[in-house]
């Protein structure tokens, strides 16, 4: 058979060319098709029932509408989030699996956890902050304070009696518990604290009587407060919020300088393309956009906050820095 020889201007050169990008392109499209998720797993390093995990259960059936494809949520708690968190660390980054993540173990547990398996910056890609919510210190019916100035002055006689005051939070390091802590030091009262696996164990104590106090967020909380179950003494800011309105801050009552809030974020394994990152965040930002699910995050007490990935690098970078300060300056530990 003779050879057939093309030169570099042949048509037909140029036609077998062609031909085969188009081949190529078609054969790219069946690989990319073959890879697509069989579901999209948004783990939640935290147990079932609170704030995170309504908040992804919220962001999954809405994603799993807008793109077809089914998201599941999967709750792997313990360590304080760190077990869930790493995880998504060892996951591939194909689009697969996400995680849903709140401000504490971002930006406060790298300084006061130096012993992590992750580092947030190196091992994840930012997607889209989600949602914040009012933290509130709250106490049992039974202790004995309508105000924070009068539960710091029953503080005070607690640690002279020897038994000082005990605050619940979901876990060490968790912005609740840095919030316990500033408390603490800003109030100049000794408290001791009494970290859970998670908010929901935290709460059943409180509720029930074996533990003081709590901080918590308004989402979880609220229900127990406006049952009687609990009773609110101050939001964790500098000044009231607009889910919480009745509830006055720790700065009118005169205790300063604390601005603490939960905020929750999506990111994704560091592999990730940032191509995929970017148009994921920009449907989470039209999903968090719309009346139904603005309705259903105020519902649960958070008001929805959607931000490019690029956004939520500077916040996460921003918060890291304060939070180091903040913890060096009181001498926090993780106890």
């Amino acid at each position: 058979m003779q050879q057939l020889r093309l030169s570099k201007r042949s048509p037909r050169r140029r036609q077998w060319l062609g031909a085969a990008v188009v081949l190529a392109a078609a054969m790219s499209g069946q690989t990319a098709q073959a890879a697509t998720c069989a579901n999209v797993r948004i783990v939640v390093p935290f147990p079932a029932g609170g704030p995170a995990d309504q908040l992804a259960r919220t962001l999954a059936h809405g994603l799993q509408q807008k793109r077809g494809t089914p998201f599941v949520v999967d709750n792997k708690p313990g360590a304080n989030g760190n077990i869930g968190i790493d995880t998504v660390r060892r996951a591939p980054g194909d689009g697969c699996t996400l995680l849903v993540a709140p401000a504490g173990n971002l930006t406060i547990n790298p300084t006061l956890m130096p012993a992590l398996t992750y580092n947030v910056e190196r091992d994840f890609r930012a997607v889209s902050l989600l949602a914040g919510s009012p933290n509130v210190l709250a106490v049992h019916p039974s202790v004995k304070a309508n105000s924070v100035q009068e539960l710091v002055k029953l503080a005070q006689q607690a640690d002279k009696s020897g038994k000082p005051l005990g605050y619940a939070s979901p876990g060490v390091g968790s912005g609740l518990h840095l919030a316990g802590e500033l408390f603490r030091h800003k109030a100049g009262i000794a408290l001791l604290h009494v970290p859970y696996k998670g908010t929901t164990q935290a709460l059943n104590d409180v509720v029930g009587g074996q533990v003081p106090m709590l901080f918590g967020t308004w989402p979880t909380l609220a229900p127990f407060i406006q049952s009687g179950q609990l009773r609110a003494l101050a939001v964790t800011q500098a000044r009231r919020s607009p889910a919480a309105p009745g509830v006055p801050s720790l700065a009118e009552q005169g205790v300063g300088g604390i601005d603490v809030s939960s905020w929750y974020a999506l990111l994704a394994p560091r592999a990730t393309p940032q191509q995929a990152a970017d148009a994921l965040s920009a449907d989470v930002r039209a999903l968090l956009a719309t009346p139904a699910v603005r309705a259903e995050l105020q519902r649960q007490g958070m008001e929805p906050a959607g931000s490019t990935p690029q956004a939520l690098e500077a916040r996460i970078r921003q918060e890291t820095a304060s939070w180091a300060k903040l913890i060096r300056e009181y001498g926090i530990t993780a106890e």
